[in-house]
């Protein structure tokens, strides 16, 4: 495992599991929605943040968060990765994580947002999460379709399912230590 995508909606624990992934394993944690977004919440243009991805996606490890696969470098990333992992959650689960990150993160720039993208109440953003179910993750299994047989797809459908994950790397790194 040296070059993982972390996929699934917003408010799915993605980002968290993805930084904790990083922490742990000593991998370049890399936010897609830092490198998509500018101060004051101006989107990149497309080609620019797909050049931006590209660099990064050509470097031999990353643990990286974010979908993004319309944009040029979606199918670099997803030939790059060797692992996927998928947040495949509820839409209440989703919703519920975006409202408490907005109450505990508001006003301030979280870890893996671009510098001057403070937290905000969004009804867009809203309105993203509530549809992503219906209208994201059709494409997201496209995307998948696309994986070859020597990369390996992890699915979460519950957030314990990916503590236990962690769990597990933890258990395998004390075990190699100890060797």
């Amino acid at each position: 495992m040296q070059r993982v995508l972390v996929m699934g909606s917003s408010g799915s624990g993605k980002s968290t599991f993805a930084r904790r992934l990083s922490e742990m394993t000593g991998i370049p944690f890399v936010s897609l929605d830092a490198l998509y977004w500018k101060p004051g919440w101006v989107a990149s243009d497309s080609a620019e943040f797909g050049q931006r991805v590209a660099e990064v996606a050509r470097q031999p490890r990353w643990v990286m968060d974010g979908n993004y696969t319309r944009y040029g470098a979606g199918e670099l990333r997803r030939q790059s990765s060797d692992t996927v992992i998928w947040f495949d959650l509820p839409r209440r689960r989703c919703m519920l994580g975006i409202m408490r990150r907005i109450v505990g993160s508001y006003g301030r720039v979280r870890p893996e947002m671009a510098e001057g993208c403070p937290e905000r109440f969004d009804l867009e953003f809203f309105r993203y999460v509530w549809t992503y179910r219906r209208q994201q993750r059709p494409k997201l299994l496209k995307y998948f379709q696309g994986l070859r047989t020597d990369q390996a797809l992890v699915c979460f459908t519950e957030r314990t399912q990916a503590n236990d994950y962690l769990k597990q790397i933890a258990l395998k790194q004390n075990q190699a230590s100890a060797h």
